[in-house]
């Protein structure tokens, strides 16, 4: 009896020995990933790409086609309804397409600048949420390795009975055998 207790308890503390490790390489697993989400690298704008960013945002806003919008309009007033002296970019308004196709001509790299930084932080979202699913993963995988170390366990602990039983049997056999 008291061999049966020993390698029971054996038994025991070896499974929650396996238990321990599956957990401790889940807590290792999910720090690695963690400290990844939780301490990106800072990111360092040189003076270009604050302008650019700048640029990008106020071009591509309201305020900057209502302000476009009315400043061209005031240009033309300007230009049609002032005396032909005073006029400095009279009907064909060559200047003003001059200036026109110069702020194309400009702003365009200057977003494109801004859309390429925008990409890369695009990039590093993805990277993120792949980790999110690498550590989800994880998770389910030690959750697998649990349930599949308590289904062993069970059906180590259902042989054991078997065997048990089986000997029981025997005895019983041999006890009967004797008797008559």
């Amino acid at each position: 009896m008291n061999k049966n207790t020993n390698s029971l308890l054996k038994a025991e503390s070896e499974q929650l020995k396996k238990l321990q490790d599956i957990v401790a390489k889940s807590i290792e697993d999910e720090n690695l990933i963690v400290n990844n989400l939780l301490n990106p690298p800072k990111e360092i704008l040189t003076k270009g790409q604050k302008i650019s960013d700048k640029v990008a945002h106020f071009g591509g806003s309201w305020a900057f086609i209502i302000s476009f919008f009315c400043v061209l309009i005031c240009w033309i007033l300007f230009n049609t309804l002032t005396p032909v002296k005073n006029n400095f970019d009279p009907y064909p308004f060559i200047l003003m397409n001059l200036i026109l196709s110069c702020i194309a001509a400009l702003q365009a790299p200057i977003i494109m600048m801004s859309q390429n930084r925008q990409e890369e932080k695009d990039r590093q979202r993805s990277e993120n949420d792949y980790l999110i699913n690498l550590k989800a993963e994880l998770e389910i995988r030690s959750l697998h390795q649990k349930i599949d170390l308590l289904l062993e366990d069970q059906i180590k602990i259902l042989f054991d009975s078997q065997a048990k039983q089986i000997e029981i049997l025997h005895s019983i056999v041999k006890k009967i055998d004797c008797k008559k």
